[in-house]
């Protein structure tokens, strides 16, 4: 498959702040790339030094190009930070932009794209937060790009305008257009990433799937029981690893058993007389995975676990 950007050994630094730190990849023809980490990893410049729009050393190219030599209606940029004149309403913003293109798509389109029809004619400055950002993300598609950026896209929308997003950058994947994102939402890696990027303090810890960087580094399926019982005097089978949850006072993680096994769990609990608030199963995701290849969640974590595919049993006062 054809790559549609290849960066290699990208380097920037801010004084004494290193932003990035020998960072590569490459983004395939139609491929969306999700690329992940907290606040301050590096992510915005790393989209920056990818579009040409700040220095970095190293080598960048875009369909075979320099970023800043490719044609600007092949690509689709959406700055984490974007102010638009106020006074212009949704439409009128995108027939601004779309009049910076020679052959930009229509407006009405866009507008249906990103879910503001009903909303096209308000002054961007009343829009809420999360409609003033669909109105940024239609300035980004109204060229039809053949390679969007988009920056933490869905950050200040509503759930359900997020998963609407979700959908329409599924749909241009679909049709061909390369895509990389940045975001804190795993939920939406996950969801929308062919690939995914851990970014780390400037470099790229792991590139991989994301199934297969759950399955790498995400650790095992785990119980959580809240409980002031001592592991140590459960009757547990000897393969199941039973210790106090790091950082969770009062929580004990049982890893080693399968969904099967929680009710001998609770029969332990019960022959050793302690009281238990509640049991919590989880599937490892790919927060776990990240928090892993980061220093077992040294520093700031993204936010936003994957719906955690938890099941909760609350026994309130239960005394075996």
């Amino acid at each position: 498959m054809t790559a549609t950007l290849v960066a290699e050994d990208l380097r920037r630094a801010y004084g004494e702040t290193v932003a990035l730190d020998g960072v590569s990849l490459s983004v395939d023809e139609g491929e969306v790339f999700a690329l992940v980490g907290p606040n301050g990893a590096g992510k915005t410049t790393l989209v920056r030094a990818l579009t040409g729009t700040t220095d970095a050393e190293g080598s960048v190219t875009l369909f075979g190009n320099s970023p800043r030599d490719v044609d600007p209606e092949r690509v689709g940029l959406l700055p984490q930070d974007f102010d638009p004149p106020e006074r212009l309403t949704a439409r009128e913003l995108l027939a601004y932009y779309g009049g910076l293109y020679d052959d930009a798509r229509n407006v009405e389109r866009v507008l249906d794209d990103v879910g503001l029809r009903e909303a096209a004619a308000t002054w961007y400055e009343n829009l809420s937060g999360g409609q003033r950002r669909r109105v940024c993300v239609g300035t980004a598609l109204v060229n039809d790009p053949d390679l969007l950026f988009l920056d933490e896209p869905t950050t200040g929308i509503d759930p359900a305008g997020r998963r609407a997003l979700w959908r329409l950058v599924e749909d241009l994947a679909a049709g061909g257009t390369t895509v990389l994102l940045t975001t804190h939402y795993m939920e939406e890696a996950h969801r929308l990433g062919d690939r995914v990027g851990l970014l780390a303090d400037g470099r790229l810890v792991a590139v991989d799937d994301p199934d297969a960087l759950v399955a790498e580094y995400g650790g095992d399926p785990r119980l959580v029981v809240e409980t002031g019982a001592d592991p140590a005097g459960l009757d547990l089978p000897s393969n199941v690893d039973a210790r106090r949850v790091e950082g969770g006072e009062g929580n004990l993680t049982v890893r080693g058993i399968d969904p099967d096994d929680i009710g001998g769990v609770v029969d332990a609990l019960d022959r050793a007389g302690a009281t238990y608030e509640s049991l919590t199963w989880t599937q490892p995701d790919l927060e776990d995975a990240y928090l892993e290849l980061t220093s077992a969640g040294e520093g700031p974590a993204p936010t936003a676990g994957l719906g955690e595919e938890s099941l909760t049993e609350t026994v309130r006062g239960g005394d075996a």
